[in-house]
């Protein structure tokens, strides 16, 4: 067998088949934990929540209400046709 070389940096896969009858093998990748935010920031956020203050990744109601789409008076409800040409 003949060693082949990758581009420095870059790892190259070899994908090699299974003997015919053989179990297929599942192996589970552990996820790496997310990074933890250094303590400063912790408190920043801690400081704004007790504040009210909007927090990235949280929810926001006012953002929520904001952004939606307006809705005009009995655009959804079942109302009389105005004009009877049923539109």
């Amino acid at each position: 067998m003949t060693a082949t070389s990758a581009a420095p940096g870059r790892h190259r896969q070899l994908f090699v088949p299974a003997p015919l009858g053989a179990e297929p093998v599942i192996r589970a990748v552990p996820r790496p934990a997310p990074p933890q935010d250094p303590p400063i920031y912790r408190d920043l956020m801690r400081a704004w929540a007790d504040r009210g203050r909007t927090l990235p990744g949280r929810h926001d109601p006012e953002w929520v209400r904001l952004s939606a789409p307006p809705v005009r008076p009995g655009q959804f409800s079942a109302s009389v046709d105005p004009l009877g040409d049923m539109r």
